[in-house]
Order: structure tokens, then C-alpha cells, then sequence
């Protein structure tokens, strides 16, 4: 059994006008997204800026009111729970955030963001057990227990997402999401960051939601990768499979744009920008920056599906290719 499985799951914001403060519009960020996390597995999530990843995760661990649907945990629907109930839950989740420099708490020092999530989980625990806890945890990032008295903004971007990462991991979840944690450090750092994850995955059987666009890293560290385009999944499969084979013509795209080694090969970018969630286009959200859809005939019945009716699910539960063409 998955140890997460995410069903159905919805994210629409309203957009409000008028004195009344009426709904208007709904911003369609995560629509109708399944999904399935084995435990001790990395599923990497794909896409341009603004696709709806990171909302997904903030919804899939229930930091987000707006997010209908089911996410079953160890059994248990988290959609369902609320106050302690979901407090009981809420420590086995956790996430680290995408910037290293806004994410932590600049009047707070690092003793107090690590121990925070003891103090709301465990208050009865004594300050020794507190603090041998904390001392334990940042060994395990590569930090030692003498910056505890300092203050975030002592420390470079790298260390801070160690810090984040202890923040984490203080209170020994199964699942964590992490949206970019290496997006907004240097080569080098990224590189230790990411052997540190992998490290701790195979040491505590951690289950990870990888948020990303950089896909070098993603064929790195995951085991299935699902690509993400307007708050919809397109494709899902196995690492090697979906970078070997892609079957989506946006996946394509976005593997075709990395960066390799030997032969020389042209670069063809899509043409047009994402659409807005606000007004995504009729049927199929990818068909007006799509290659097959443009060079295709106009009248022709894979032109007119594309823009009648939106892609079903061609494959299996978990290694699947939304697309007329395919």
C-alpha cells in the first residue's frame, strides 16, 4: 500500500470583485491531481513556475483551506481531520521550503526553530531531553550544536536549508515535502544538500515529495516522476522510463532543454507563454503551444479533439500519458 495517496485532489481559489466581495472567478491551481507515494520512495514533481506544484504539496499536507479531495495517510483521510485529530498527523508530515532566507524566523534562534515543533507536539518534554534531541538532529544535517544561541541571518544559504531540513526532521515524520530546497543555492551546495537527503531517505525510510524544475537533479534523487502542467499531471512514470521515453510532447519540451553532453542537438522552444489558471484554454490546457496540435491539419479529428474534449488517461494508475495524440 502507497504510504500517501492523493485522489481527486482540487485547489481553487476564488477571485473576489465588487464592494460585496462577490466570486467572480475561480483560479484552478491544482485540478483533479491522483497520486500515488510508495513509502521510502521519491516522487518528483515537474513543471514551469506557476503549474501549481507547490500548491499541490501545501494541499497534500493540508496547509491549505482551499484544497478539496482525498489525501489518505497511513489509512486516514487528512481531508476529513481537524484540532487535535489532525495535529496527531500533522507531525509525521512535514515540509521545507523552497527559500532558505525567508523561511525561517529571523527573531528566533536556531535552538528555538529546531525545537519548535517539540514544544507544540511534546511540552512535556524536559529541556535536557529538548536539547539532546536538537544536538542529535543537527549532527545528523552536518551542523554543530554550538550556533545554537545564533540567529538565521549569521549563517550562508546552505547552512540555513540544514537548518531547515533539522527543523524538519526534529520531529521524525515518514513524509516530507520538499519544494525546491536546492533552487536557491550555488552548484556546489546543491550537491551536498542533495547527497544529504538521499542519506537520510536510506537511513530513516523517509518518503519524499520532490518538488523541482532543474531535472538533472530530479533524475538524481527520484524514483517516479510526475510532470505537472496548469494544475493538471500530463505524464507519470518510472525515472529512466519518462527520461528515455517521453511520450508528451511537453515533456519532450522540457527534457529538450536541458543542457548535455555530445552531439550537438537543436534547441526548439515552445512557442507562447503558460496560460492563466484563471482562463486556461478549452479541452486540452497544452494544444495552443503544442508541435503535434500546430502542425496538424486544422480540420482533421485529432486538431478538432484537442480542442473539444480534455485527454483521458492512456497507460496505467502510475505510468499514464495524457495526450489525442498518443
Amino acid at each position: 500500500l502507497p504510504l500517501v495517496s492523493v485522489k481527486n485532489l482540487k485547489t481553487h481559489f476564488p477571485v473576489k470583485k465588487g464592494v460585496f466581495l462577490r466570486t467572480v472567478n475561480h483560479i484552478r491551481a491544482v485540478d483533479n491531481v491522483n497520486l500515488e507515494i510508495p513509502k521510502g520512495s521519491t516522487l518528483a514533481l515537474v513543471g514551469e513556475s506557476g503549474c501549481g506544484k507547490t500548491t499541490l504539496g501545501e494541499s497534500i499536507i493540508k496547509l491549505n483551506s482551499y484544497a478539496q479531495g482525498e489525501v489518505i495517510f497511513a489509512g486516514q483521510d487528512l481531508m476529513q481531520l481537524t484540532g487535535n485529530h489532525l495535529k496527531y498527523f500533522r507531525k509525521n508530515m512535514q515540509m521545507v521550503f523552497q527559500d532558505p532566507f525567508g523561511s525561517l524566523q529571523p527573531r528566533m534562534n536556531i535552538e528555538g526553530i529546531i525545537g519548535e515543533g517539540l514544544e507544540v507536539h511534546f511540552p512535556e518534554l524536559s529541556y535536557e531531553l529538548k536539547l539532546e534531541k536538537i544536538s542529535r538532529v543537527m549532527k545528523e544535517v552536518g551542523l554543530s550544536d554550538s550556533i545554537l544561541e545564533r540567529y538565521p541571518h549569521e549563517f550562508s544559504g546552505g547552512q540555513r536549508q540544514r537548518i531547515a531540513i533539522a527543523r524538519a526532521l526534529i520531529l521524525e515524520p515518514e513524509f516530507l515535502v520538499l519544494d525546491e530546497p536546492t533552487s536557491a543555492l550555488d552548484v556546489s551546495v546543491q550537491a551536498q544538500i542533495l547527497n544529504l537527503l538521499k542519506d537520510l531517505q536510506i537511513k530513516y525510510s523517509l518518503t519524499y515529495l520532490f518538488i523541482s524544475h532543474n531535472l538533472s537533479v530530479v533524475r538524481y534523487l527520484a524514483n517516479t516522476v510526475a510532470i505537472m502542467y496548469l494544475g493538471r499531471i500530463v505524464e507519470q512514470g518510472p525515472v529512466e522510463e519518462l527520461f528515455n521515453n517521453p511520450k508528451h510532447p511537453y515533456t519532450k519540451s522540457l527534457l529538450n532543454s536541458v543542457p548535455d553532453l555530445g552531439d550537438r542537438k537543436p534547441f526548439e522552444p515552445l512557442t507562447g507563454d503558460v496560460p492563466s489558471p484563471l482562463q486556461p484554454p478549452v479541452a486540452c490546457h497544452f494544444h495552443p503551444r503544442c508541435p503535434i496540435y500546430l502542425e496538424e491539419e486544422q480540420g482533421s479529428s485529432l486538431a478538432k479533439k484537442c480542442v473539444t474534449e480534455y485527454p483521458k488517461i492512456s497507460g496505467e494508475k502510475n505510468n499514464f500519458v495524457r495526450c489525442h495524440a498518443k
